[in-house]
């Protein structure tokens, strides 16, 4: 005999309940973070340690955005993120971590004091983008490879207004700036105009006098 279906199992299994589900997530999403003033949001791995270069590098650069008011918005879990989320609030700043639920089991590092968790990346990939005033790209892997692309390519493709994108940490990202070169502008893919849609910076002086300054020029707020 069949086993009917209660309507737990049904939300949780069938593709037309899935979509509430996914409406809950934006809902939930908007909700929290309508409140938020300006912020930026640090991208970076979620594996380098503690005792790691980047790890002091994102802690200091998130300090120093908390002191000039800025809310600090990151993935929410370990590694760069962690370092993120400690200098912001070691700062008496605020951080959002935006946790995504995995199979690897991601948890809130204990330095967010708004956590927000999602089950779908889009949604998750959208509050990064409607919040924040720009993006900062830390060393990391494939998920921050994605976010930086994402970011570039809604920009290139007028989605979204412009806005200051810098890869931190010149070191790390060389190899994969001359393949972008040597490559993708040299046979054509993207213009020379797209190479100035991010800027390689090291020093967090140099990142939030970059951002401030764009803000500046633009007139935007």
């Amino acid at each position: 005999m069949k086993k009917k279906k209660n309507l737990t199992d049904e939300f949780f299994s069938d593709e037309p309940w899935r979509v509430f589900r996914i409406m809950s997530e934006f809902v939930d999403g908007f909700e929290s973070l309508r409140s938020v003033g300006k912020s930026v949001c640090i991208f970076g791995s979620a594996v380098l340690p503690r005792e790691h270069q980047y790890y002091d590098l994102a802690k200091r650069t998130a300090a120093l955005f908390a002191k000039d008011k800025y809310a600090v918005i990151t993935g929410g879990g370990s590694g760069l993120m962690e370092g993120a989320s400690k200098g912001a609030n070691e700062a008496d700043g605020e951080t959002i971590g935006l946790n995504i639920i995995i199979p690897a089991g991601q948890r809130v590092n204990e330095y967010v004091t708004t956590p927000l968790e999602f089950r779908y990346f889009f949604v998750r990939k959208l509050m990064f983008v409607k919040y924040s005033k720009a993006f900062l790209v830390f060393p990391g892997g494939f998920g921050t490879l994605d976010e930086f692309f994402e970011s570039l390519t809604l920009i290139q493709t007028e989605k979204i207004d412009p806005l200051p994108v810098v890869l931190v940490g010149s070191e790390y990202w060389k190899d994969m700036l001359g393949w972008i070169r040597g490559t993708l502008l040299k046979e054509g893919a993207i213009e020379e105009k797209d190479m100035d849609l991010f800027k390689v910076l090291d020093e967090p002086k140099e990142i939030l006098a970059h951002v401030n300054d764009f803000y500046d020029k633009s007139g935007r707020k």
